[in-house]
């Protein structure tokens, strides 16, 4: 019996001596904020006209100065929908967007 309590201490020391907790200044939390954040990039309507676009994953109305969050795939198209559907490609996704905001007009 006395065994068994020496080999369960002992089991028990091990397993927490390898589980070191997570802290804030970890950089592999860090790395994969940052891996999220870029992940994304900002499509702002800076023209003087409503615009409703196909995000390739689905449709949005961007009114004049809104803006609205695109996931950052390279190659995806982005597509006007005046009637809720693709028309138009306004242009391909560029990995040089991610993080980044993109302007409409630069594409129109």
């Amino acid at each position: 019996m006395k065994q068994l309590l020496i080999l369960c201490v002992f089991l028990a020391g091990f397993c927490f001596a390898f589980n070191t907790p997570t802290t804030p200044n970890d950089t592999s939390l860090t790395s994969k904020t940052e891996q999220l954040k870029d992940g994304h990039f900002k499509l702002k309507n800076d023209t003087d006209q409503e615009y409703r676009i196909h995000t390739g994953s689905g449709v949005v109305t961007l009114y004049k100065g809104n803006s609205t969050s695109i996931e950052c795939e390279v190659g995806r198209k982005i597509y006007t929908a005046p009637k809720g559907v693709k028309d138009d490609l306004i242009f391909k996704v560029e990995s040089s967007m991610c993080g980044k905001t993109v302007y409409l007009s630069d594409h129109l």
